[in-house]
Protein backbone atom coordinates (compact mmCIF):
# COMPACT_ATOMS: atom_id res chain seq x y z
CA UNK A 1 0.00 0.00 0.00
CA UNK A 2 3.22 2.58 1.08
CA UNK A 3 6.29 2.99 1.61
CA UNK A 4 8.10 5.53 4.00
CA UNK A 5 6.73 7.96 6.60
CA UNK A 6 9.87 10.92 6.82
CA UNK A 7 10.80 13.74 8.70
CA UNK A 8 7.71 14.65 11.04
CA UNK A 9 7.10 18.65 11.25
CA UNK A 10 6.57 20.42 14.62
CA UNK A 11 3.83 22.89 13.50
CA UNK A 12 4.68 26.79 14.10
CA UNK A 13 0.77 27.13 14.26
CA UNK A 14 1.98 30.89 13.71
CA UNK A 15 2.26 29.98 10.12
CA UNK A 16 -0.33 28.15 7.53
CA UNK A 17 0.94 24.95 6.22
CA UNK A 18 1.70 23.84 2.70
CA UNK A 19 0.77 20.79 1.40
CA UNK A 20 3.13 20.38 -1.47
CA UNK A 21 1.46 17.40 -3.99
CA UNK A 22 3.58 16.50 -6.62
CA UNK A 23 3.45 13.53 -8.87
CA UNK A 24 3.53 12.78 -12.38
CA UNK A 25 0.89 14.74 -14.72
CA UNK A 26 -2.49 12.77 -14.78
CA UNK A 27 -1.74 10.63 -11.20
CA UNK A 28 -4.51 12.37 -9.54
CA UNK A 29 -2.82 15.07 -7.74
CA UNK A 30 -5.62 17.77 -8.03
CA UNK A 31 -8.88 15.14 -7.60
CA UNK A 32 -6.81 13.88 -4.17
CA UNK A 33 -5.95 17.45 -3.04
CA UNK A 34 -9.81 18.38 -3.75
CA UNK A 35 -10.57 15.15 -1.55
CA UNK A 36 -8.55 16.48 1.30
CA UNK A 37 -9.29 20.19 1.25
CA UNK A 38 -12.40 19.33 3.49
CA UNK A 39 -10.30 17.35 5.86
CA UNK A 40 -7.48 19.86 5.97
CA UNK A 41 -9.17 22.77 6.76
CA UNK A 42 -11.59 21.14 9.19
CA UNK A 43 -7.71 20.40 11.42
CA UNK A 44 -5.38 22.84 10.51
CA UNK A 45 -7.69 25.75 9.79
CA UNK A 46 -8.21 28.60 6.64
CA UNK A 47 -7.44 26.38 3.49
CA UNK A 48 -6.92 27.25 -0.30
CA UNK A 49 -6.76 24.15 -3.12
CA UNK A 50 -4.59 25.73 -6.00
CA UNK A 51 -3.46 23.85 -9.17
CA UNK A 52 -0.54 23.98 -11.04
CA UNK A 53 -3.22 23.81 -14.16
CA UNK A 54 -5.24 26.90 -12.23
CA UNK A 55 -2.76 29.12 -11.10
CA UNK A 56 -0.81 28.59 -14.85
CA UNK A 57 -3.87 30.19 -16.03
CA UNK A 58 -4.42 32.61 -13.36
CA UNK A 59 -1.52 34.18 -13.97
CA UNK A 60 -0.92 33.79 -18.00
CA UNK A 61 2.25 31.38 -16.82
CA UNK A 62 3.67 30.12 -20.25
CA UNK A 63 5.67 27.94 -21.12
CA UNK A 64 6.90 24.10 -20.56
CA UNK A 65 10.29 23.48 -21.35
CA UNK A 66 12.33 22.42 -18.63
CA UNK A 67 13.78 25.81 -17.65
CA UNK A 68 10.02 27.44 -18.17
CA UNK A 69 8.73 25.02 -15.89
CA UNK A 70 11.38 25.58 -12.60
CA UNK A 71 11.19 29.46 -13.33
CA UNK A 72 7.03 29.00 -12.14
CA UNK A 73 8.30 26.37 -9.87
CA UNK A 74 9.73 29.06 -8.57
CA UNK A 75 7.15 31.35 -8.40
CA UNK A 76 5.16 29.17 -7.10
CA UNK A 77 7.42 28.68 -4.02
CA UNK A 78 7.46 32.25 -3.31
CA UNK A 79 3.53 32.48 -3.70
CA UNK A 80 3.19 29.43 -1.26
CA UNK A 81 5.69 31.37 1.40
CA UNK A 82 3.50 34.51 1.73
CA UNK A 83 0.19 32.91 1.79
CA UNK A 84 1.36 30.29 4.60
CA UNK A 85 2.72 33.31 6.48
CA UNK A 86 -0.43 34.93 6.81
CA UNK A 87 -1.17 31.74 8.76
CA UNK A 88 -3.56 30.28 5.68
CA UNK A 89 -2.69 26.77 4.67
CA UNK A 90 -2.01 25.61 0.96
CA UNK A 91 -2.94 22.61 -1.01
CA UNK A 92 -0.38 22.98 -3.93
CA UNK A 93 -1.14 20.15 -6.50
CA UNK A 94 1.54 20.59 -8.68
CA UNK A 95 3.76 17.88 -11.67
CA UNK A 96 6.68 20.24 -9.64
CA UNK A 97 9.29 17.02 -10.27
CA UNK A 98 12.15 18.92 -9.74
CA UNK A 99 14.45 18.78 -6.71
CA UNK A 100 15.46 22.46 -6.57
CA UNK A 101 11.70 23.92 -5.19
CA UNK A 102 11.46 21.41 -3.25
CA UNK A 103 14.49 21.37 -1.48
CA UNK A 104 13.74 25.19 -1.44
CA UNK A 105 10.46 24.64 0.32
CA UNK A 106 12.25 22.80 2.80
CA UNK A 107 14.68 25.69 3.63
CA UNK A 108 12.15 28.29 3.47
CA UNK A 109 8.71 27.03 4.55
CA UNK A 110 8.67 26.54 8.11
CA UNK A 111 5.32 24.08 7.69
CA UNK A 112 6.06 22.17 4.48
CA UNK A 113 4.89 18.33 3.98
CA UNK A 114 5.55 17.10 0.58
CA UNK A 115 3.20 14.60 -0.40
CA UNK A 116 4.22 12.45 -3.41
CA UNK A 117 1.33 10.49 -5.49
CA UNK A 118 3.11 7.68 -6.94
CA UNK A 119 1.99 6.09 -10.58
CA UNK A 120 2.42 4.31 -13.51
CA UNK A 121 3.38 6.25 -16.50
CA UNK A 122 2.03 3.50 -18.73
CA UNK A 123 -1.22 3.40 -16.55
CA UNK A 124 -1.43 7.00 -17.06
CA UNK A 125 -1.05 6.99 -20.85
CA UNK A 126 -3.39 4.49 -21.35
CA UNK A 127 -6.22 6.60 -19.00
CA UNK A 128 -5.72 9.35 -20.90
CA UNK A 129 -7.14 11.79 -18.37
CA UNK A 130 -5.10 15.13 -19.37
CA UNK A 131 -5.59 14.30 -22.77
CA UNK A 132 -1.90 15.45 -23.08
CA UNK A 133 0.03 12.17 -23.83
CA UNK A 134 -1.55 11.31 -27.39
CA UNK A 135 -1.68 14.92 -29.04
CA UNK A 136 0.59 15.07 -31.95
CA UNK A 137 3.81 16.58 -31.87
CA UNK A 138 3.96 15.84 -28.10
CA UNK A 139 6.66 17.95 -26.25
CA UNK A 140 7.96 18.95 -23.18
CA UNK A 141 6.11 16.48 -21.16
CA UNK A 142 7.70 14.90 -17.65
CA UNK A 143 7.67 11.97 -18.05
CA UNK A 144 8.09 11.53 -21.74
CA UNK A 145 11.20 13.69 -23.04
CA UNK A 146 11.56 15.70 -19.59
CA UNK A 147 13.44 13.70 -17.12
CA UNK A 148 11.42 13.27 -13.87
CA UNK A 149 13.24 13.78 -10.39
CA UNK A 150 11.15 11.81 -8.37
CA UNK A 151 10.79 12.99 -4.46
CA UNK A 152 13.59 11.38 -2.44
CA UNK A 153 12.26 12.13 0.94
CA UNK A 154 8.90 12.81 0.81
CA UNK A 155 6.95 13.09 4.28
CA UNK A 156 4.11 11.10 2.37
CA UNK A 157 4.24 8.62 -0.46
CA UNK A 158 1.00 7.33 -1.75
CA UNK A 159 0.55 4.78 -4.45
CA UNK A 160 -2.18 5.32 -6.82
CA UNK A 161 -2.95 3.21 -9.65
CA UNK A 162 -6.12 3.95 -10.48
CA UNK A 163 -7.81 0.99 -8.78
CA UNK A 164 -9.19 2.74 -5.46
CA UNK A 165 -11.39 4.67 -4.50
CA UNK A 166 -10.28 8.32 -4.60
CA UNK A 167 -11.81 8.62 -1.11
CA UNK A 168 -9.81 6.24 -0.03
CA UNK A 169 -6.40 6.74 -1.06
CA UNK A 170 -7.81 10.55 0.34
CA UNK A 171 -8.34 8.94 3.72
CA UNK A 172 -4.78 7.55 3.79
CA UNK A 173 -2.81 10.87 3.18
CA UNK A 174 -5.25 12.01 6.21
CA UNK A 175 -4.74 9.58 8.23
CA UNK A 176 -0.77 10.28 7.33
CA UNK A 177 -0.50 13.85 8.00
CA UNK A 178 -2.09 13.62 11.08
CA UNK A 179 0.82 11.22 12.16
CA UNK A 180 3.30 13.97 10.14
CA UNK A 181 2.37 16.77 11.79
CA UNK A 182 3.01 17.73 15.73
Amino acid sequence: MEESQNNIMKRDKKKGILFWITGLSGSGKTTLGKAVHKDIKKLYGPTIMISGDNIRKIFYLRGHKKEDRLRVLKSYCHFAKYITNQKINIIFAVVGMFHEPRIWNKHNIKNYIEIYIKSNLKKIIKLNKKKIYHKENIQNIIGIDIKPEFPKKPNITVLNFFNRPKEKIADEIIKKIKKNII
